[in-house]
């Protein structure tokens, strides 16, 4: 691997690193707090996540964890 397409891989890892934790930190608690004692947790917004932007949020999770896991397997690769 030339060392310029190894440097283009590197600055995207260190990008979907930043990205991932950047996404992590702007996600809600999984708690629901004194709201679960009385059923109050169980609202429009609770059932339907999957369309929200928690929803949204989960989704690029999972994406930048997979580009993450894949660059770093191709980064281990050619390191050697």
């Amino acid at each position: 691997m030339t060392t310029m397409v190894k440097t283009i891989i590197e600055v995207l890892y260190i990008i979907i690193c930043i990205a991932i934790i950047i996404v992590v930190l702007m996600q809600e608690g999984k708690n629901s707090g004194l709201g679960a004692m009385t059923g109050a947790a169980d609202t429009y917004w609770s059932k339907n996540k999957g369309r929200s932007t928690e929803g949204n949020l989960v989704k690029i999770t999972t994406v930048l964890g997979a580009l993450f896991i894949i660059l770093s397997l191709v980064l281990c690769k050619y390191m050697v």
